[in-house]
């Protein structure tokens, strides 16, 4: 009994090891495949359906009939999924420029984005007298001050892979100065879509609390728009033939874990244990990536990197620290106006 007990408690901070790598592991993924010449409009279409395709028997079966889907609702989600095509397109041609050790680092702004999205639409308040609240201000500018040295700074090299180590052409696989600056301004614009998804469809899901449905429309949107944009953008017929199995892996591997995996783990830890719990566990993608990079495709780490994500790091969890601070605020105030309230009620109620 207390062997189970032990386990499942264990079981949320083993499911978000296992997120955190399997999202670093799609990029790398994903760099291998574009490097072997995968279209990055194209392999959009290509998981985003088997997505849907999956989560099909879902909508049909299992999902909350009870739950009205109004032209409002399907608007909001035909609008999450527009943001969504975009910027998973940006993202790979972010990656296709610089490296998943990037990405990894400049992710962790999604959060700060949110929050600064939140504040200008006044979904959460800023008091700058509270120390929560200097807190979240602070982190946000060290988190993005650390994007901007991780993007506009490379630096000497840390970790090089041995020749032999490496299984694509080097040349093709480090960026030069200007690819790796227009790759990281990629992805930081493609955080800021995602913190623009996040408010979204955080006032999606108060109309529409099935969440998985919600996921399923996201998908089934992002197919039909990624296969306009690719008819426009990609005039190769070949860039549709899927050409080695890194490009299967990469679409399978994004299709289940990229998507469904992730969403279903999120959920259930945020229910067990809350979104600080959650984001906590963000930075150990950079490390992941880190190692990943070096060991599977020959990448080379670069000092700018490791400065800059140490930044991005203390920026990330000091707006984290003032969240749960504010949090804990709140719950006391709210238990001590129930005492208050439990006190001032007469015990014995006069006829």
């Amino acid at each position: 009994m207390g062997l189970a007990s032990y386990l499942w408690s264990a079981a949320p901070f083993v499911a978000m090891i296992t997120v955190e790598c399997t999202d670093t592991g799609i990029s790398v993924i994903s760099k291998a495949a574009l490097t072997k010449g995968m279209s990055n409009v194209v392999s959009v279409v290509y998981y985003n359906a088997l997505g849907t395709l999956i989560l099909f028997p879902y909508f049909i079966f299992c999902r909350n009939k009870q739950a009205p889907l109004t032209l409002s609702l399907l608007w909001r989600f035909f609008l999450l999924g527009l943001i969504g095509s975009s910027g998973q397109m940006v993202y790979l041609t972010g990656i296709k420029f610089s490296s998943p050790t990037l990405s990894s680092a400049l992710t962790n702004l999604i959060p700060i984005f949110t929050f600064l999205l939140a504040v200008i639409f006044r979904m959460e308040k800023l008091e700058i007298r509270r120390s929560s609240s200097q807190a979240k201000a602070l982190g946000a500018v060290v988190a993005v001050t650390g994007a901007f040295v991780v993007t506009l700074y490379k630096g000497p090299p840390v970790l090089i892979s041995s020749p032999s180590t490496s299984k694509f052409p080097q040349h093709l696989l480090l960026s030069d100065q200007s690819r790796w600056i227009i790759g990281g301004f990629l992805i930081l614009l493609v955080c800021f879509s995602s913190a623009s998804w996040n408010v979204l469809q955080a006032a999606t899901v108060k109309e529409y609390p099935d969440k998985m449905t919600i996921v399923f429309f996201f998908t089934f949107f992002i197919t039909i728009q990624s296969l306009v944009f690719s008819l426009i953008l990609e005039r190769n017929p070949n860039a549709w033939k899927v050409k080695s199995t890194v490009e299967v892996a990469a679409i399978v591997c994004t299709a289940i874990f990229g998507s469904l995996y992730r969403i279903a783990i999120h959920t259930w830890c945020l229910q067990n244990k809350g979104p600080v719990y959650v984001a906590m566990f963000k930075p150990l993608g950079i490390v992941i990536a880190m190692i990943l990079t070096v060991i599977f495709l020959g990448d080379t780490v670069y000092i700018g990197s490791v400065i800059g994500s140490v930044i991005i790091v203390l920026g990330f969890y000091t707006v984290i620290w003032g969240q749960a601070k504010e949090k804990n605020m709140f719950l006391e105030n709210e238990v001590s106006h129930l005492e208050s309230s439990g006190a001032k009620a007469p015990l014995i109620h006069s006829s």
